[in-house]
């Protein structure tokens, strides 16, 4: 299989485990709501919950790809997500609702992006940003896919058909797919280099991961992973409350739904537009652009009770901007922090920006309660604008200790 076919079938892949164990949880929110009586701070808790053991879990995951075992990975823990999904129907309280998306927590962990771009970081070396791009050009069409598809579902047959739906694609489609996709890669990987060679990394990586303290003491780490962790706070808050918001802005539901089944061409629309101007703009410029943009996104949802209109360019700027956010982030941080053990230090640094996007459903819930959701609003705008200047910052810190190792090379 070559390489193009095997990130065809990440991409694919990618698309239904996002739709069936992520955006499944906000398409289905209100319906959780009304019909089990649960309360929308509980709910998204659980939720909160699952993300931080997504982040706890992310360390061990980028370890074990790093040791070149990716495809068992997230073959493995898509089938036990999959079991899990199937559970949900059958849960008799909210405890059991929780516990079940806890374990899902840790699939999320093994199976998204984080450890499908570290699979192909670590493989295609620096090939490996067009294939992240490619794998979300298709994934990007993952909420397009849950939101409408989870509606039309449970409007017919309860939301538990549509959770069933759902673990069935994710059992049968995207276990499959993740793991063809990742198998040969890594097939691929070791004729390359060799299959000793190969081995020789993996040992290498684990052993490092052991210094990996030293990695994430450094400013120029922290400061990136404020600026990533508060985008995700925005992004997470943002999509997990956006049809409540919607509700709370007197927004028709059948237009709610289709604003927020757009956000995923946009999120495309916005990587063609980056893969248009990549060869003229630098990645820190479009990095730093995404930022911006997802801060006039907020600024528009903002103000959309006062004109409805402003929907447009919400969907337009979040969605466009997260999607290159999404590829930026692994670009971003081996640009800055080198691709060496990149799986290990891509999960340290999913470690921050997951609890953070955990604890962003309930802090919208809470904020909600407190000052509805223009406090909420407010609240994610200002993290758009702190992670800018976060970003900016470890670009600074990451020119500056590189002049520094310049010049004492050269006194050497």
């Amino acid at each position: 299989m070559n390489n193009r076919l095997a990130v065809t079938c990440l991409a694919f892949g990618q698309t239904i485990v996002w739709a069936g164990m992520y955006y499944l949880f906000p398409a289905l929110l209100l319906r959780w709501e009304e019909a089990e009586g649960w309360s929308k701070t509980t709910l998204t808790a659980a939720f909160a919950g699952a993300l931080v053991m997504s982040g706890l879990f992310a360390p061990m995951a980028g370890r074990i790809i790093d040791k070149g075992r990716g495809a068992e990975l997230m073959a493995g823990t898509t089938l036990l997500g999959a079991v899990m999904l199937s559970l949900l129907p059958m849960a008799n309280s909210l405890w059991v609702f929780a516990g079940l998306w806890l374990v899902i927590g840790i699939v999320l962990a093994c199976t998204l992006y984080e450890p499908c771009f570290a699979i192909i970081t670590r493989t295609r070396g620096v090939s490996a940003r067009r294939d992240i791009t490619l794998v979300t050009l298709v994934a990007g069409f993952a909420g397009t896919v849950s939101f409408p598809i989870n509606h039309a579902v449970a409007e017919a047959f309860g939301w538990q058909a549509a959770v069933l739906t759902f673990a069935g694609l994710v059992a049968f489609v995207g276990a499959p797919l993740l793991w063809l996709g990742a198998h040969f890669m890594e097939q691929e990987y070791r004729r390359h280099v060799g299959d000793a060679e190969a081995t020789h990394a993996g040992h290498a990586a684990a052993d490092k991961f052991r210094t990996l303290g030293q990695v994430v003491r450094q400013p120029v780490f922290l400061a990136l992973a404020v600026a990533f962790s508060l985008l995700w706070l925005n992004h997470s808050m943002v999509l997990n409350h956006l049809l409540p918001i919607l509700e709370d802005r007197e927004i028709h539901k059948d237009v709610a739904v289709f604003a927020a089944s757009m956000i995923g061409p946009m999120q495309v629309a916005g990587r063609l537009a980056m893969m248009a101007v990549e060869k003229h703009v630098s990645a820190f410029t479009i990095t730093s652009a995404g930022f911006a943009g997802v801060v006039g996104a907020s600024t528009c949802l903002y103000f959309s009770d006062h004109s409805p209109t402003l929907l447009v360019p919400f969907v337009i700027l979040h969605g466009s901007c997260y999607g290159i956010m999404s590829i930026m982030r692994p670009v971003s941080t081996r640009d800055i922090l080198g691709s060496r053990n990149f799986g290990a230090i891509s999960g340290a640094l999913a470690l921050p920006v997951q609890i953070t996007a955990a604890l962003a459903p309930f802090l919208g819930s809470v904020l909600w309660q407190i000052g509805g959701y223009d406090l909420a609003l407010l609240t994610v705008l200002s993290c758009g604008l702190v992670g800018l200047i976060g970003f900016r910052t470890s670009v600074s810190l990451s020119r500056r200790d590189r002049a520094r190792q310049k010049s004492e090379a050269l006194q050497d």
